[in-house]
Protein backbone atom coordinates (compact mmCIF):
# COMPACT_ATOMS: atom_id res chain seq x y z
CA UNK A 1 0.00 0.00 0.00
CA UNK A 2 1.61 3.48 -0.99
CA UNK A 3 2.20 5.17 2.87
CA UNK A 4 1.71 8.40 1.29
CA UNK A 5 -2.32 7.46 0.99
CA UNK A 6 -4.23 8.07 4.41
CA UNK A 7 -7.54 5.98 4.21
CA UNK A 8 -10.27 7.02 6.23
CA UNK A 9 -13.41 4.34 7.00
CA UNK A 10 -16.65 6.14 7.93
CA UNK A 11 -19.61 4.23 9.08
CA UNK A 12 -22.62 5.86 8.26
CA UNK A 13 -26.31 5.77 8.66
CA UNK A 14 -28.01 3.57 5.52
CA UNK A 15 -30.71 6.88 4.61
CA UNK A 16 -27.96 9.39 5.05
CA UNK A 17 -27.60 11.23 1.76
CA UNK A 18 -25.50 14.15 3.01
CA UNK A 19 -22.22 12.98 4.89
CA UNK A 20 -20.77 11.12 1.81
CA UNK A 21 -20.62 13.55 -0.57
CA UNK A 22 -19.64 16.23 2.02
CA UNK A 23 -17.22 14.09 3.59
CA UNK A 24 -15.72 12.70 0.25
CA UNK A 25 -15.35 16.74 -0.80
CA UNK A 26 -13.85 17.46 2.53
CA UNK A 27 -11.01 15.04 1.92
CA UNK A 28 -10.38 15.95 -1.88
CA UNK A 29 -9.25 19.22 -0.06
CA UNK A 30 -7.12 17.24 2.37
CA UNK A 31 -4.08 15.98 -0.05
CA UNK A 32 -3.34 12.18 -0.19
CA UNK A 33 -6.68 11.30 2.16
CA UNK A 34 -9.53 9.60 0.99
CA UNK A 35 -12.97 8.53 2.79
CA UNK A 36 -14.55 4.81 2.47
CA UNK A 37 -18.24 3.83 3.76
CA UNK A 38 -20.14 1.29 5.14
CA UNK A 39 -24.04 1.41 6.16
CA UNK A 40 -25.71 -0.14 8.73
CA UNK A 41 -29.54 0.39 8.64
CA UNK A 42 -31.08 3.57 10.10
CA UNK A 43 -34.43 5.38 9.03
CA UNK A 44 -35.92 7.15 12.26
CA UNK A 45 -34.15 9.09 14.99
CA UNK A 46 -36.50 9.14 17.52
CA UNK A 47 -36.96 7.73 21.39
CA UNK A 48 -38.91 4.79 20.55
CA UNK A 49 -37.57 1.05 21.16
CA UNK A 50 -37.61 -0.09 17.60
CA UNK A 51 -35.63 3.80 16.66
CA UNK A 52 -33.01 3.10 19.81
CA UNK A 53 -32.64 -0.67 18.66
CA UNK A 54 -31.24 0.34 15.35
CA UNK A 55 -27.91 1.57 16.94
CA UNK A 56 -27.46 -1.85 18.36
CA UNK A 57 -23.39 -2.13 18.32
CA UNK A 58 -23.58 -5.85 16.70
CA UNK A 59 -25.21 -4.33 13.40
CA UNK A 60 -22.25 -1.09 13.70
CA UNK A 61 -19.39 -3.59 14.33
CA UNK A 62 -21.10 -5.57 11.09
CA UNK A 63 -20.79 -2.77 8.52
CA UNK A 64 -16.89 -1.55 10.88
CA UNK A 65 -15.60 -5.28 9.78
CA UNK A 66 -15.78 -4.63 6.25
CA UNK A 67 -13.65 -1.66 6.34
CA UNK A 68 -10.82 -3.54 7.18
CA UNK A 69 -11.10 -5.17 3.84
CA UNK A 70 -9.63 -1.58 2.29
CA UNK A 71 -7.54 -1.56 4.82
CA UNK A 72 -8.54 1.76 6.81
CA UNK A 73 -6.27 3.27 8.63
CA UNK A 74 -8.79 4.80 11.52
CA UNK A 75 -12.50 4.31 11.48
CA UNK A 76 -14.96 6.95 12.60
CA UNK A 77 -18.72 6.40 13.44
CA UNK A 78 -20.43 9.93 11.31
CA UNK A 79 -23.34 10.04 13.20
CA UNK A 80 -24.46 11.86 16.35
CA UNK A 81 -26.76 8.73 18.86
CA UNK A 82 -24.58 9.69 21.66
CA UNK A 83 -26.57 12.95 22.11
CA UNK A 84 -29.22 11.23 22.95
CA UNK A 85 -27.67 7.84 24.03
CA UNK A 86 -24.89 9.45 26.10
CA UNK A 87 -21.20 9.54 25.65
CA UNK A 88 -20.44 6.32 27.31
CA UNK A 89 -22.54 4.62 24.29
CA UNK A 90 -19.84 5.79 21.85
CA UNK A 91 -16.92 5.22 24.15
CA UNK A 92 -18.14 1.27 24.43
CA UNK A 93 -18.35 1.19 20.68
CA UNK A 94 -15.34 2.54 19.70
CA UNK A 95 -13.57 -0.04 22.20
CA UNK A 96 -15.65 -3.00 20.49
CA UNK A 97 -14.63 -1.63 17.18
CA UNK A 98 -10.66 -2.06 17.97
CA UNK A 99 -11.77 -5.41 19.50
CA UNK A 100 -12.77 -6.43 16.26
CA UNK A 101 -11.14 -4.72 13.82
CA UNK A 102 -7.58 -3.63 15.70
CA UNK A 103 -8.47 -0.30 13.79
CA UNK A 104 -8.40 2.92 16.03
CA UNK A 105 -11.83 4.21 16.12
CA UNK A 106 -13.77 7.50 17.16
CA UNK A 107 -17.29 9.49 16.97
CA UNK A 108 -18.52 12.86 15.64
CA UNK A 109 -19.82 13.43 19.08
CA UNK A 110 -16.71 12.55 20.85
CA UNK A 111 -14.74 14.51 18.91
CA UNK A 112 -17.13 17.88 19.26
CA UNK A 113 -16.85 17.16 22.89
CA UNK A 114 -13.20 17.20 23.02
CA UNK A 115 -12.82 20.44 20.46
CA UNK A 116 -15.23 22.36 22.67
CA UNK A 117 -12.53 21.13 25.46
CA UNK A 118 -9.77 21.86 23.69
CA UNK A 119 -10.74 25.41 22.77
CA UNK A 120 -12.03 26.09 26.31
CA UNK A 121 -15.58 26.55 24.79
CA UNK A 122 -18.49 26.32 27.37
CA UNK A 123 -21.64 27.55 25.81
CA UNK A 124 -23.07 26.31 22.62
CA UNK A 125 -25.51 26.62 19.79
CA UNK A 126 -27.79 23.64 19.12
CA UNK A 127 -28.65 23.40 15.60
CA UNK A 128 -30.89 20.30 14.75
CA UNK A 129 -33.20 18.18 12.73
CA UNK A 130 -34.37 16.44 15.50
CA UNK A 131 -38.14 15.76 16.96
CA UNK A 132 -38.79 17.74 20.85
CA UNK A 133 -37.67 14.94 23.03
CA UNK A 134 -34.20 13.75 21.27
CA UNK A 135 -33.23 17.22 21.56
CA UNK A 136 -34.09 17.63 25.10
CA UNK A 137 -31.95 14.55 25.72
CA UNK A 138 -29.62 15.83 23.48
CA UNK A 139 -29.22 19.18 25.59
CA UNK A 140 -29.01 17.43 28.72
CA UNK A 141 -26.41 14.89 28.03
CA UNK A 142 -23.82 18.13 26.82
CA UNK A 143 -25.03 19.84 30.11
CA UNK A 144 -23.32 16.73 31.98
CA UNK A 145 -20.53 16.98 29.64
CA UNK A 146 -19.83 21.17 30.79
CA UNK A 147 -21.32 22.23 27.26
CA UNK A 148 -24.24 24.29 27.90
CA UNK A 149 -26.83 25.26 25.06
CA UNK A 150 -27.53 28.30 25.56
CA UNK A 151 -29.98 28.45 22.64
CA UNK A 152 -31.19 25.69 20.06
CA UNK A 153 -32.93 25.56 17.12
CA UNK A 154 -34.87 22.12 15.72
CA UNK A 155 -37.40 21.15 13.04
CA UNK A 156 -39.27 18.48 14.41
CA UNK A 157 -38.43 15.52 11.81
CA UNK A 158 -37.96 12.05 12.84
CA UNK A 159 -37.41 10.46 9.15
CA UNK A 160 -33.25 10.03 9.26
CA UNK A 161 -33.31 10.77 5.33
CA UNK A 162 -35.69 14.15 5.55
CA UNK A 163 -32.95 15.36 7.17
CA UNK A 164 -31.03 15.93 3.65
CA UNK A 165 -33.82 17.92 2.44
CA UNK A 166 -33.50 20.78 4.33
CA UNK A 167 -32.17 23.93 2.89
CA UNK A 168 -29.03 25.58 3.58
CA UNK A 169 -31.53 28.93 3.52
CA UNK A 170 -33.45 27.10 6.54
CA UNK A 171 -30.30 25.82 8.23
CA UNK A 172 -28.44 29.57 7.57
CA UNK A 173 -31.61 31.08 9.52
CA UNK A 174 -31.23 28.71 12.00
CA UNK A 175 -28.01 29.14 12.71
CA UNK A 176 -27.89 32.92 12.84
CA UNK A 177 -30.80 32.56 15.46
CA UNK A 178 -28.60 30.96 17.37
CA UNK A 179 -25.80 33.39 17.14
CA UNK A 180 -27.86 35.84 18.73
CA UNK A 181 -26.96 34.59 22.28
CA UNK A 182 -23.44 34.78 21.28
CA UNK A 183 -22.62 31.28 22.10
CA UNK A 184 -18.59 30.20 22.23
CA UNK A 185 -19.48 27.92 19.02
CA UNK A 186 -22.48 26.61 17.43
CA UNK A 187 -22.80 22.89 15.78
CA UNK A 188 -24.82 21.77 13.48
CA UNK A 189 -25.65 18.24 15.59
CA UNK A 190 -26.34 15.92 12.54
CA UNK A 191 -24.60 14.23 9.74
CA UNK A 192 -27.33 14.20 6.87
CA UNK A 193 -27.60 17.87 7.29
CA UNK A 194 -25.96 19.88 4.32
CA UNK A 195 -24.41 21.94 6.63
CA UNK A 196 -20.57 21.27 6.55
CA UNK A 197 -19.45 23.27 3.57
CA UNK A 198 -21.46 26.43 4.58
CA UNK A 199 -19.44 26.68 7.77
CA UNK A 200 -16.65 28.68 7.01
CA UNK A 201 -19.43 31.24 5.58
CA UNK A 202 -21.22 31.31 8.57
CA UNK A 203 -18.03 31.96 10.89
CA UNK A 204 -17.37 34.91 8.85
CA UNK A 205 -21.19 36.64 9.19
CA UNK A 206 -21.16 35.80 12.80
CA UNK A 207 -17.93 35.20 14.15
CA UNK A 208 -18.43 32.06 15.83
CA UNK A 209 -16.19 28.77 14.99
CA UNK A 210 -18.97 26.12 13.29
CA UNK A 211 -18.69 22.69 14.53
CA UNK A 212 -20.54 20.46 12.02
CA UNK A 213 -20.63 16.90 13.11
CA UNK A 214 -19.73 15.31 9.75
CA UNK A 215 -16.35 17.71 9.79
CA UNK A 216 -15.35 17.09 13.59
CA UNK A 217 -15.25 13.00 12.78
CA UNK A 218 -13.02 13.52 9.81
CA UNK A 219 -10.78 16.15 12.04
CA UNK A 220 -10.35 13.41 14.54
CA UNK A 221 -9.64 11.14 12.48
CA UNK A 222 -6.93 13.23 10.86
CA UNK A 223 -5.23 13.88 14.50
CA UNK A 224 -5.66 10.35 15.19
CA UNK A 225 -2.97 9.66 12.48
CA UNK A 226 -0.40 12.33 13.14
CA UNK A 227 -2.11 14.58 9.72
CA UNK A 228 -1.54 18.09 9.67
CA UNK A 229 -5.53 19.53 9.56
CA UNK A 230 -3.78 22.68 8.78
CA UNK A 231 -3.45 21.38 5.09
CA UNK A 232 -7.20 21.50 4.98
CA UNK A 233 -9.03 24.73 3.80
CA UNK A 234 -12.55 26.06 3.17
CA UNK A 235 -14.25 23.69 5.94
CA UNK A 236 -13.88 26.17 8.46
CA UNK A 237 -11.48 26.92 11.55
CA UNK A 238 -11.66 23.64 13.16
CA UNK A 239 -8.82 22.63 11.00
CA UNK A 240 -6.81 25.47 11.11
CA UNK A 241 -6.92 26.59 14.72
CA UNK A 242 -8.13 23.50 16.67
CA UNK A 243 -4.66 21.29 17.22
Amino acid sequence: MDTQRTLLGILTPSSNTSLEPLTSALCAAAPGVSAHFARFPVTEISLKPQALGQFDDDKIIAAARLLVDAKVQCIGWSGTSAGWLGLEADHALCRRIEDATGIAATTSTLALVEIMQKTGARTLGLVTPYIDDVQSKIVANFATEGMQCVAERHLGISTNFDFSEVSEAELTDMVASVAEAEPDAITAFCTNLKAAHMAERWEATYGIPVYDTASTVVWKMLRMLDYDTRRISGWGRLFQEVT
